[in-house]
């Protein structure tokens, strides 16, 4: 078919130049180290578990319980089939956990991303949106657009100047909200917050953070990015995965306020129209909540350990971009020396993945090491030896 032709000869030019991704398979659980592709014990870089607990047993027994009680899933959507009491039981956890009102379970956050842009705004609305945000939030935009007319506008990314210019552009609509990565997922930097709530509150803003990178990694005890910046409670609406740092299956969530998540019970087509959260995944997510509540330690590890690689990378003199989250990127500038360096660290049993354009912008290439509660300083040291040693046969340091 004709179509079958054009593809075959598109991914051969990716081949050609050198930005074809592969597919690594893992033959253990996701962890420190992992066996890959029939090589044991591989130090894993290149992973959103960022407390260590996708593999956590108390959090895979979890799963298995919620199995037992509850089966497979719904079978069907929430509001034809009923919903199970776990979902239910998360829910109000996510929304203590992130100091919101209310919360609503998704199965993903891509999911939870569509459903509010699509679903809460019209054409008399705006979205602005952080020019670094995340593809989820992209596209739930660009669906908004599409469907119900909304408005956009893009901000340069954390410039509080050029956001309060679009604020009083779209003085005369009728909502005008601010939506923002809580962690950029490919800089690892933070939102300023607390920049955007003082800006929100003077323009009559509403707030939208995602916050998938960010819940259970940022603030003292792991509440995510309002708690880093001091401003718990103070958000409108957050979203987020359970895919990452709690538990590290699937799952994403809304936390707003009781009329906003109803709202959106009645009326998100995602939600409306997709079945719940597997049960097993919600029983796993609801375990990973309650190890984090009893162990905030696991989250000062993840901020010791990070801190820690990133000083070693500067010392050996790499020049990974600056910040305070386990994101630690470190910018190639093309995208094949990116997927070089990423195919010989494997060589060295380093696992780390190469991003390039379309992922990021053209020539601003990088790897992105993400660094986790589980990773101990042995094999810490060990990626930077593999580090060492690539970077000195590509000429990076």
């Amino acid at each position: 078919m004709a179509m079958n032709e054009r593809l075959r000869t598109e991914l051969e030019e990716f081949k050609k130049q050198g930005v074809y991704k592969t597919l690594n398979h893992l033959d253990s659980p996701q962890a420190a180290r992992v066996t890959m592709e029939g090589r044991g014990d591989v130090i894993i870089l290149s992973s959103n578990n960022y407390l260590g607990l996708s593999n956590a047993p108390g959090v895979v027994q979890a799963g298995k319980d919620a199995l037992e009680r509850f089966g497979a899933g719904t079978s069907s959507v929430r509001f034809i089939c009923g919903t199970f009491t776990i979902h239910r039981e998360l829910e109000k956890a996510i929304a203590e956990l992130v100091g919101t009102p209310a919360a609503l379970s998704y199965v993903s956050c891509w999911n939870a991303n569509e459903s509010v842009c699509a679903t809460l705004l019209g054409p008399e609305d705006i979205v602005i949106s952080d020019q670094f945000n995340h593809a989820s939030i992209i596209d739930a935009i660009r669906l908004a657009k599409g469907i119900t007319k909304a408005q956009a506008a893009v901000y340069k990314h954390s410039d509080m100047t050029d956001l309060e210019e679009k604020l009083k552009a779209s003085s005369g609509c009728r909502t005008r909200m601010v939506f923002t990565d809580g962690i950029f997922s490919m800089e690892g930097d933070i939102a300023k917050l607390a920049d955007i709530l003082e800006l929100a509150q003077r323009y009559d803003a509403f707030v939208v953070v995602d916050d998938s990178h960010a819940t259970g990694v940022l603030g003292t005890t792991g509440r995510g990015t309002a708690e880093h910046c001091g401003v718990l409670g103070e958000i409108d609406m957050i979203t987020s995965t359970l895919g990452k740092a709690l538990g590290g299956a699937a799952g994403g969530f809304v936390a707003s306020s009781e009329e906003a998540c109803d709202y959106l019970t009645q009326r998100a087509r995602p939600q409306l129209f997709s079945n719940a959260l597997p049960c097993t995944v919600a029983g796993s997510a609801m375990a990973a909540i309650n190890q984090l509540r009893a162990q905030p330690e696991m989250v000062t590890r993840l901020h010791e350990n990070a801190r820690y690689f990133r000083e070693q990378l500067i010392e050996a003199g790499f020049k990974p971009l600056e910040g305070d989250t386990p994101i630690i990127p470190v910018i190639l500038g093309e995208t094949a020396k990116a997927i070089e360096m990423s195919r010989m660290l494997l060589d060295e049993g380093v696992f780390v993945t190469g991003f390039g354009f379309p992922v990021v912008p053209k020539g601003e290439a990088r790897v992105r090491c993400q660094i986790s509660a589980a990773h101990t300083r042995d094999h810490l040291d060990e990626a930077m030896t593999a580090f060492k040693k690539v970077g000195s046969k590509l000429g990076l340091i």
